[in-house]
Parts: structure tokens; sequence; C-alpha cells
């Protein structure tokens, strides 16, 4: 399989490697991320089906977010999981300029998580508006949204705050 042969050419780029229910998972080194992809494309694995991320807030000993990408070779329909560890504030190597459809989904995990890509060519908000104020998927982030339009002490809604407002 496609595991062995990384490990084969690229020895210590993965640190760990699970399966379960025939997905396959790796884990890589940040440093080694790039080399990995690119032996993953000769591979057949050439297309990038999601890019996402895991907010590990309370994790000791690793760092707090794995980012997670989800790959599939067309010609076997072989999927692979890859995932690569960062701690808040680390960039991880952008894609977007390699595989189309990393563009918009590293915004995504920009918008939500807060995780930064180095070289992404338009790295702004996607889903949330420009001055929002934090990172809605992080496991820290207040429950109410710290702001005014949701749920807040008194009960409120945005629902019931637009009523309100139309008289």
């Amino acid at each position: 399989m496609v595991i062995e042969h990384l490990e084969e050419q690229l020895p210590g780029a993965i640190t760990e490697r699970h399966d379960f229910r025939g997905d396959a998972t790796i884990v890589v080194e940040k440093a080694r991320f790039l080399a990995v992809v690119d032996l993953l494309f000769a591979e057949g694995f050439q297309f990038l089906v999601d890019v996402t991320a895991v907010d590990f807030l309370d994790r000791t000993g690793a760092p707090r977010f794995d980012v997670v990408y989800h790959w599939l070779n067309l010609a076997s329909q072989e999927r692979l999981r890859l995932k690569v560890r960062v701690e808040d504030g680390e960039a991880v190597p952008s894609l977007a300029l390699k595989f189309r459809t990393a563009d918009w989904f590293e915004r995504e995990v920009f918008d939500l998580f807060g995780i930064p890509f180095e070289g992404h060519p338009d790295l702004r908000r996607l889903l949330m508006w420009p001055d929002f104020v934090g990172h809605p998927l992080r496991k820290d982030f207040p429950l109410d949204g710290g702001d005014i339009f949701c749920t807040s002490d008194t009960g409120t809604s945005y629902a019931g705050h637009a009523k309100s407002l139309q008289g």
C-alpha cells in the first residue's frame, strides 16, 4: 500500500498510522508535510477531497490542533487521511497553488479555527464577516459568541432582537 511506500521513501516522516474500517490515517511531521504530499501526488492521490481541523484544547504532550486532509486516488478508489499537528498560531504550508480545492478549504479552516496557511494567495475570512472576533469552532470560543445578536444572558436571541426592531 501507499503508506509502506511513503515510509520507505521518506523514513521518519510518518509519526503515527492507523486504520479504521478500511480508512487509513497517517500523522506526519509538519516539516516533511510538503514532501509527503508530493509523494502522494506521484502515487495517484491527486484529488484533495477536504481539509478541516480538530481542536484538542486539553490535549497534553502534543500540539493543540490537527489539520486533517482527505485524499482520494481516483484510479484505485483508495482513500487516505493525513494529519498535521500544529500549535495555536503556528502556520501550515498552503496547498492552494497546487490543488485548487485547497483554496477555499484552507480559508474555511483559517476562518473557523484560526490556523494560518503560509503561502496562501488570499487568506481571509470565508464564512464570518471581516471584523468578527474569534474563531467559532475552537473549543474555547464562548457559547454565546460574545455577540449581541447571539443568545445573551437576558434570554434574547437574534430572532427576538430582529422582531423588536420591526416594531
